[in-house]
């Protein structure tokens, strides 16, 4: 048993009027929101800061739901061993559910969900991206005493043309907030929100002097930029990402980079970046793109952060402990 696993401090029979809940991959901050929330919500909480695997599946012996962080990759074999001790939910703390083998969950009858958070958390940090590489920020504040006036001048965002793709909660947060810039603004989507420039997205991606991504991961969008479509991209463009690292096929964005194609590239998600450091062929491919990335002075990427705040953590937390709680009020008023 982990030496930081956390129980409360409850008697078996108080399951039958509370809903127990294990939370694997808990960092510090989320144990104190755990702690917080949890006796609000009617929910009898065991944290543990190790992410889920397969060697402590167990922990979670006596609890139908858990809740699991969004870096560690839920494999079959996690799930198989979840069903096994009796685990019926899974909620993980993330919007995207690309991380889990969905499939195997299926199979093991074990119910998934994602859960939403501040919209407000990944926007603010998506322009923040966007203005650091159009005014050349690795230069001025990271280069080490590197005379940004030797970088060509900056762009402001005023006089350029955004394309957004994807407009759910963070996509149409994005927007908002360009409003304020007075830039053009393009969008695409599967399912187009009312109210917007919306266009096919080879056009966006043609006509679009940064391009942001905001949609979700699936077999649909894997490699969403291929090569093809990045070399649609006009001379000049930057693309930033703080969606899903496989939307873009980074063999073919690098190429880009590498060539002077591109005016630059802002990533808060690379591809494999559960693989890093895994010892694996994965995860030495993910860490050599990476570092050929992180080197190209117009390129700036960032550890999977952008949905870190204070109130999309609590958030995250508060939605998911909730998401267990209404699995369990479902099977109390429809039991199988």
């Amino acid at each position: 048993m982990p030496a930081d696993l956390r129980r409360p401090d409850r008697r078996p029979e108080d399951a039958a009027v509370t809903t127990a809940v294990t939370v694997f991959g808990c960092a510090p901050e989320e144990v104190a929101l755990v702690e917080q929330l949890a006796p609000r919500l009617g929910v009898v909480a065991t944290t543990t800061s190790s992410p889920l695997s397969e060697a402590n599946a167990g922990l979670a012996r006596g609890t139908r739901c858990v809740s699991v962080n969004h870096k560690t990759p839920v494999t079959g074999a996690m799930i198989e061993g979840l069903g096994r001790v009796g685990v019926r939910f899974v909620s993980t703390r993330s919007i995207g559910l690309d991380h889990v083998d969905l499939h195997a969950a299926e199979r093991a009858g074990v119910r998934v969900e994602g859960i939403a958070y501040s919209p407000g958390s990944v926007a603010d940090y998506t322009l923040m991206l966007t203005l650091m590489v159009l005014r050349h920020a690795k230069a001025a504040v990271c280069g080490a005493g590197r005379d940004p006036t030797h970088e060509p001048p900056g762009r402001e965002l005023g006089d350029l043309t955004v394309g957004v793709v994807g407009t759910g909660r963070i996509g149409l947060a994005v927007i908002e907030r360009l409003r304020g810039f007075g830039c053009r603004v393009l969008t695409h989507d599967l399912r187009p929100a009312d109210g917007h420039a919306h266009v096919p997205l080879d056009d966006l991606l043609r006509r679009s002097d940064v391009v942001t991504l905001h949609v979700p991961l699936m077999d649909a969008t894997h490699h969403l930029l291929d090569r093809r479509r990045i070399a649609l991209l006009r001379p000049g463009a930057v693309l930033v990402n703080t969606g899903r690292g496989a939307l873009v096929d980074t063999a073919a964005l690098l190429a880009a980079l590498v060539a002077g194609r591109l005016g630059g590239a802002a990533l808060d998600v690379v591809e494999d970046e559960a693989e890093d450091g895994a010892g694996d062929k994965a995860g030495d491919k993910a860490g050599e793109r990476l570092r050929r990335l992180d080197a190209l002075p117009n390129v700036l990427v960032t550890p999977h952060t952008a949905y870190r705040t204070d109130r999309a953590v609590r958030d995250m937390v508060q939605n998911s402990l909730r998401a267990c709680v209404s699995f369990e009020r479902r099977a109390v008023a429809c039991p199988t």
